[in-house]
């Protein structure tokens, strides 16, 4: 079995993470077992790095996104040259239609995965969903919206996304956490000492809710003034809720915006609530992540989200745009440290049980072993 894999992200997060972590675990099974995996990745991208050592080899090719039709050709000589049983297209960058024009020019199985549930119109799923033999969806969400735009339940498999849970498995060192974000730097050390942390990790992008949360604090700080507000990230919203947080002398004494971090493994167990208010999701990495340090969630009920946070198991779900159930799921986390702690603790299990690297490979292997079957 020779996997020809695709991925079209320029940063080593969300889909291109999950293809780095994809083919890393592929690479530590033996060889019989899983066959030859080649990566095809943009130059200058991080996974094209991140893949040396667990791809068999890796092909960088100049990508332009969905408009760059020369990219069906780049794409179909190295598909003739490696000749694999199956082209497995991992993002939407140009790799969903582009990549799979150039896989039936070559005759390939062609599988997609899918990691947003946003839906499409009715005439283009008739029309784009015919270049595929199978479609993996991240979530279950995701795949109900699939089978709800008409896609037969056959062709349509859920592999979870994953998260490292050794990386993801920090003990909470507060004064480093405090050091690394120069908390010092913007609050007190009395205001320190008290504090409560709640954090939202997510693109500043706006179907990811951060107006809900913005909206949300001053009825929590009311109730409990030790809380403080962190938001990671960035995105194209970034400047204009830092204005909007530097405009407000409320929202400015308890909001901090520390950018993008590539260290959240000793960021999140140090949290005591992870909030994600989204309106749409596939799934949702950043709450895999901290359910796996343990630490207790608060989500919308949208796409994937109710798969991780799972209401009064992990954490407590509210209904989508719900500023008020956003407040009353926060406050009652901060009121009830035994709950929280509960809580948190069957996240880690849950993701130990359902989201890990190993259970992420074994799915997708499955569904390479049926597709060369059919």
């Amino acid at each position: 079995m020779k996997v020809l894999h695709v991925e079209t992200g320029m940063n080593l997060y969300g889909g291109a993470l999950q293809v780095s972590y994809l083919l890393g675990g592929l690479s530590a099974l033996e060889k019989e077992q899983v066959g030859e995996h080649v990566l095809v990745c943009p130059r200058g991208s991080e996974i094209a790095i991140a893949a040396q050592g667990k791809a068999d080899r890796v092909y960088t090719l100049a990508m332009a996104g969905d408009l760059d039709v020369g990219f069906i050709f780049r794409l179909r000589r190295i598909i003739r040259q490696e000749r694999p049983d199956i082209l497995h297209l991992h993002s939407r960058r140009g790799a969903d239609t582009l990549g799979a024009i150039a896989g039936r020019l070559c005759g390939c199985r062609i599988l997609l995965t899918r990691r947003v549930d946003n839906p499409e119109p009715r005439w283009w799923v008739n029309i784009k969903y015919r270049l595929y033999d199978r479609i993996v969806t991240i979530s279950q969400g995701i795949r109900s919206v699939l089978l709800s735009e008409g896609l037969s339940a056959e062709r349509v498999s859920c592999v979870p996304s994953a998260v490292d849970t050794q990386r993801f498995s920090q003990s909470c060192n507060r004064d480093d956490f405090i050091c690394r974000l120069d908390l010092d730097q913007w609050l007190d050390s009395e205001r320190l000492a008290k504090a409560r942390f709640i954090g939202m990790v997510a693109q500043f992008i706006e179907r990811k809710g951060h107006r809900y949360l913005l909206e949300a604090i001053p009825a929590i700080v009311e109730r409990h003034p030790e809380a403080v507000f962190i938001l990671f990230g960035k995105g194209p919203l970034f400047d204009v809720i830092r204005e909007q947080v530097a405009a407000s002398k409320y929202l400015s004494r308890c909001v901090y915006l520390p950018g993008f971090r590539d260290d959240m493994e000793y960021c999140l167990p140090c949290l005591d609530i992870l909030a994600h208010p989204a309106e749409m999701e596939g799934l949702g990495v950043s709450l895999l992540q901290a359910a796996a340090c343990a630490v207790p969630l608060v989500g919308a009920d949208a796409g994937g989200i109710p798969e991780i946070v799972r209401e009064n198991e992990t954490g407590y779900l509210i209904p989508v745009a719900s500023t008020d159930a956003l407040v009353q799921a926060i406050n009652r986390l901060l009121d009830d440290s035994q709950a929280a702690q509960r809580l948190g603790q069957r996240g880690r299990q849950v993701v130990a049980e359902t989201f890990s690297i190993a259970a992420m490979v074994q799915g997708n292997l499955c569904v390479y072993r049926e597709l060369l079957a059919q």
